[in-house]
């Protein structure tokens, strides 16, 4: 009876085993679709905001691309740590200091700008981009 219970704990301990990495293969095949998907749809839309949910700035700034009918895509850095890495690679790449990083951060065709403290010079500039872009 004992050599029996032994068999059983490590087909037990097999299956557990097998169970948990079926559920992470899995769950790392839908992130990689998702950010694959993610990938193509921000290749359409012309601008990328990266920002936070919990950001004001970020939240108004959301608002008035909507009210200036400007297609973007959004992304809350707080919750997609890959876009944050993506940000943040795009910002060292344009020589920006994350050191002092202040969001959202835009990144409209390659051209990388982000709200530096004065948030009505942020949406002036930005205004000035999406013209710019319209012409």
């Amino acid at each position: 009876m004992g050599q029996n219970f032994n068999y059983l704990s490590k087909i037990n301990f097999k299956m557990k085993y097998l169970i948990i990495v079926v559920l992470f293969l899995t769950t790392l095949q839908s992130n990689a679709q998702e950010s694959f998907h993610q990938t193509k749809d921000s290749k359409k839309e012309k601008m990328i905001v990266y920002g936070s949910d919990s950001c004001h700035s970020c939240l108004d700034t959301k608002a008035f691309l909507k009210e200036k009918n400007i297609k973007f895509i959004y992304y809350d850095i707080d919750i997609n740590k890959i876009k944050e890495q993506e940000m943040l690679a795009k910002l060292q790449k344009a020589n920006i200091s994350i050191h002092t990083l202040s969001l959202p951060v835009i990144d409209n065709k390659g051209d990388i700008f982000l709200n530096k403290g004065n948030f009505d010079e942020f949406l002036k500039v930005l205004g000035e981009k999406i013209k710019k872009d319209e012409n």
